[in-house]
């Protein structure tokens, strides 16, 4: 009973010193608190729109017809771009696209107009910049619902003129319609799809960074880990009570930005709150045990911290976001499916835009679960392991000490 007081009173000194650190150490502080608050609401302030819209745009009118300038009207009044420059050569266009000041051109060559109405099918030229992907597609989305639409009505206005009635020729116009139905996220928004994965991508990195961080400063020497192991009544005790504090701080941090998200900005939450806070619990305690288990493997703060940078900063590449997992190679793939984030993301998705069944979110959350207990497991084998050559050197001391008392 007296051993298990003892834990106990361990357990709660080692937690109530990991707060005392947060406050006289700055740099924890900002790591476990200011610095990941900042970022998520930089991303919030960002993506807080929710759609790219009314890109600028150049324009080369060469025809300066009435049909020309119905199709700069109509490109103009679509919500993905409007008309900000007109432009008197190719040559100043193109200077404007490599400044970043417009994301595309559109051409309208000579005798448009003449060549529409003569059957003789002229080509309107729309240049865009390709490697801005996100930009140069909505640009390109919006040109290419703008100059059909003006297609559309002059050759219904040719069908009716020439006597076919509206209906006949609007289905001479699309004799197969063509319904589309968006899923999961219709309105396009850069929240549902991007900020919602951006958020805990960057939660991964802090995660494992301050825990790598935190346990490093105990573990760099045995002394300190002897001292930790001394008051938190046992190393295993020790650890736990430096974990939970974080543990908690995260996952406060993640259900404020969650707040934000679900109230502000309305993302729907259409399966499971049980089940996505399993995911994100078991998603804290894996990016903890990362980050102690390098912090033990390598013993010094600086190399622990950099090595996880390292594996989480580049993680959000490979989760599959902006580019599906199942056409990435087998190396992106691998690399992928360790990073707890790919897992937890995936559960997320899920329990809110997908409102997927739960059977269908257990794989994911089971394999969090997985990785927390094999990381824990992991963390808790290599502590014993130290905790026995911290006994063994401790013993050659005493021996030593007596054989020179003896002496």
């Amino acid at each position: 009973m007296r051993r298990r007081d003892d834990i106990s009173f361990g357990f709660e000194l080692v937690f109530w010193r990991e707060l005392r650190w947060l406050k006289r150490r700055p740099l924890l502080l900002a790591m476990t608190t200011i610095v990941p608050a900042a970022i998520m609401a930089l991303l919030m302030m960002v993506f807080g729109a929710g759609l790219a819209t009314k890109l600028p745009v150049g324009v080369l009118d060469l025809d300066g017809s009435e049909l020309s300038r119905q199709i700069v009207r109509t490109v103009d009044a679509t919500p993905d771009v409007r008309v900000a420059r007109h432009v008197a050569d190719l040559a100043e266009g193109r200077r404007l696209i490599e400044a970043g000041r417009v994301y595309g051109l559109l051409m309208l060559p000579k005798n448009l107009e003449r060549d529409v109405l003569g059957a003789r099918r002229p080509e309107v030229v729309f240049f865009y910049n390709s490697q801005m992907l996100t930009a140069g597609n909505v640009v390109l989305k919006g040109v290419n619902a703008a100059i059909p639409t003006v297609a559309s009505g002059i050759t219904l206005s040719v069908f009716t003129a020439q006597g076919i009635p509206a209906a006949s020729a609007q289905s001479a116009l699309q004799p197969v319609p063509l319904q589309i139905s968006p899923l999961f996220n219709p309105t396009l928004s850069y929240v549902f799809f991007l900020l919602a994965a951006l958020l805990p991508a960057i939660l991964q990195i802090v995660v494992t960074t301050t825990l790598a961080y935190s346990v490093g400063l105990d573990v760099e020497t045995p002394y300190r880990l002897r001292v930790l192991g001394r008051l938190g009544g046992g190393l295993f005790p020790a650890l736990a009570g430096k974990l939970l504090p974080y543990t908690v701080l995260f996952l406060l941090l993640l259900g404020l930005a969650d707040a934000v998200l679900f109230g502000w900005f309305g993302m729907p939450l259409q399966g499971s709150r049980w089940m996505l806070v399993l995911a994100a619990v078991l998603f804290i305690l894996t990016c903890q045990f990362i980050g102690a288990l390098l912090a033990l493997l390598l013993k010094n703060t600086a190399s622990a911290v950099s090595l996880a940078t390292l594996l989480t900063a580049s993680a959000f590449g490979f989760m599959g976001i902006g580019f599906p997992r199942f056409g990435m190679n087998a190396f992106s793939q691998g690399w992928g499916a360790l990073m707890p984030g790919t897992w937890f993301l995936t559960a997320r998705i899920d329990q809110t835009v997908r409102g997927a069944p739960l059977d269908l979110s257990l794989k994911p959350v089971l394999i969090l679960a997985i990785f927390a207990l094999v990381l824990g497991a992991l963390t808790v084998f290599y502590l014993d392991l130290m905790r026995r050559r911290i006994a063994r050197q401790e013993g050659a001391m005493r021996a030593a000490v007596a054989g020179e008392g003896a002496a």
